[in-house]
């Protein structure tokens, strides 16, 4: 059999701090909402369209982001897009899409007058563990 295509890069900022827990199976994982931002003119006025997507990461990829992402913080986030289906209490069948990322990388964080801050200075590439890890500054 062969995979269909199913790739996803999603620019933009954390909407609240990531969550991260351990499965019954004992693997991590790690949740966060990204928002992005599209800008386009419309009747010579520059429109402003926010999307905001769900997204998890897993094992040590997960772990990493559980301790460096914060709310605010701006991410490129590269995956599949997964949906999950389930029944809610009075039966009727509910979905949702999310996207899984295998690869994340973290933007630097700036100050206001537009130096880097001291405590995390570059921003940085993180793989899952099947990939090949590396840094990218």
């Amino acid at each position: 059999m062969l995979n269909n295509l199913n790739s996803i890069i999603v620019e933009g900022n954390l909407t609240r701090d990531p969550l991260l827990k351990m499965t019954t199976n004992g693997h991590q994982v790690c949740s966060f909402s990204v928002a992005s931002n599209r800008f386009f003119r419309q009747n010579e006025q520059t429109e402003k369209e926010v999307s905001f997507f769900d997204v998890e990461t897993w094992s040590k990829l997960a772990e990493t982001c559980g301790q460096t992402l914060k709310k605010g913080r701006g991410v490129r986030v590269v995956g599949r897009l997964k949906q999950d289906r389930w029944e809610d209490a009075a039966g009727k069948t509910q979905s949702r899409i999310k996207i899984v990322a295998e690869h994340v990388e973290f933007k630097p964080i700036f100050k206001k007058d537009g130096a880097d801050a001291t405590d995390q200075q570059e921003g940085s590439t993180i793989h899952d563990e099947e990939a090949v890890a590396e840094a990218v500054f």
